[in-house]
């Protein structure tokens, strides 16, 4: 059973559709909408601000999702992908987007509906990542704009395919 835990009496707030993994641990002022997942060893710890994750967004293995003390609160939208090892801290990720893995998302930066952050890259503090384009590099720069309608279809097919991967790992218990 995963690591639900409050800060100061707050707990956080899970609609009872999400899949959370043995491993994964949830803290505080975190809000997480339907149909998400937040898998193995992942973290989201809204312990110094608040964190909102939307529906149908998968948070990978051994993701961090934090925020910022009086500065910057988190906020993921609907159909993200949080890849595997990422960082995202204090910042805002529109719907559709996609942030790969090992990637590290800064403080007040914003990432457009429908972008990519490419694996390993790494979006500076207070960097607007305009939608439907590809970041790459470090520190991530525009590498490519993509065909919006095309790129939407995709991320949030990826999405839902993580929805369904969350099928196999019920069990009787939950």
């Amino acid at each position: 059973m995963a690591l639900i835990k409050d800060i100061e009496g707050v707990l956080p707030q899970i609609d009872h559709t999400c899949y959370l993994a043995e491993t994964a641990v949830v803290i505080g002022k975190t809000k997480i909408g339907k149909n998400s997942s937040v898998w193995f060893n992942a973290v989201i710890r809204a312990d110094v601000n608040e964190i909102h994750i939307g529906d149908y967004t998968n948070i990978q293995d051994n993701a961090c999702v934090h925020c910022t003390f009086q500065k910057a609160a988190t906020v993921i939208g609907n159909y993200v992908t949080v890849g595997h090892n990422a960082v995202v801290h204090g910042c805002k990720v529109e719907n559709n987007a996609l942030i790969g893995m090992g990637a590290v998302v800064m403080d007040e930066a914003v990432i457009g509906e429908g972008a990519i952050v490419a694996a390993g890259a790494v979006i500076t503090e207070k960097t607007i990542v305009p939608p439907g384009t590809i970041w790459a590099g470090v520190p991530a720069k525009q590498v490519k704009e993509l065909n919006k309608e095309k790129v939407m279809q995709y991320l949030g097919a990826h999405a839902e395919r993580y929805h369904n991967y969350t099928k196999w790992w019920y069990t009787e218990e939950k």
